[in-house]
């Protein structure tokens, strides 16, 4: 994907920096979190402090908007704090899928201790939802993609932040890619950059950029921000 060139934005589009929240002891456990509230770890706050300085060194972010989860907004409250002291404003329609009666296992366990959850996360349909009150991939789809419309909207020709989860990510990377190769995994603390269009037209200019944590260290594995969501 190609490098944003971070020319002056117009009132054509809207320009949303994705990041992904910072690492929980449940993404290093491969625990599933989907709505469960896990706080974030030390490592958490340490990519947190990271992206938050690069985007501080960045244009300038006029809004910062989070998932009201503590793992996302935790990490958006120290963006909003180095890029002016912003205040940071909630959507519950940026949270993680509901996983059901997957949320709370141990990834490695889940088909033995809660098998039918698991074979309709496990599904390749989109309209499965997981028993215990879980999602389907499309009404994920529906609900993030049209939360990142309504911000795009409200914020024509300017640059805000958009803090959310792996399994979010994805859901937009296909509202914007729809015929590209599905996305492997989403990385803690990634930038993902998206410019939204007047006619729903969207798309991206940087993609999984954690470039910000060459001293840091991130989860290699990407657990919670490939299939398992989190």
């Amino acid at each position: 994907m190609a490098e944003s060139s971070f020319d002056s934005l117009n009132e054509d589009y809207a320009e949303i920096v994705v990041v992904r929240h910072g690492e929980t002891s449940w993404n290093a456990e491969r625990k599933i979190q989907g709505h469960l509230d896990v706080e974030l770890n030390d490592a958490g706050r340490q990519q947190a402090d990271r992206v938050a300085e690069r985007l501080s060194k960045e244009p300038k972010i006029s809004y910062v908007y989070s998932s009201d989860l503590k793992r996302a907004f935790v990490t958006a409250q120290i963006i909003a704090a180095k890029c002016g002291k912003l205040e940071v404003l909630t959507d519950r329609d940026l949270r993680e899928r509901h996983l059901g009666d997957m949320q709370g296992l141990v990834y490695q366990e889940a088909s033995k201790i809660r098998p039918e959850a698991y074979k309709a996360f496990s599904s390749y349909r989109t309209d499965v939802d997981i028993p215990g009150g879980g999602e389907s991939l499309d009404k994920l789809y529906d609900r993030c993609t049209s939360a990142l419309q309504r911000i795009g909207d409200k914020h024509k020709g300017e640059r805000v932040v958009v803090v959310t989860h792996g399994g979010v990510i994805r859901s937009l990377y296909e509202r914007a890619c729809p015929s590209a190769r599905k996305v492997e995994k989403i990385l803690n603390t990634s930038v993902n950059v998206f410019r939204l269009f007047d006619g729903d037209k969207w798309t991206i200019q940087v993609w999984g950029d954690v470039t910000h944590l060459d001293q840091t260290g991130f989860l290699q594995s990407g657990f919670g921000g490939d299939r398992t969501s989190g």
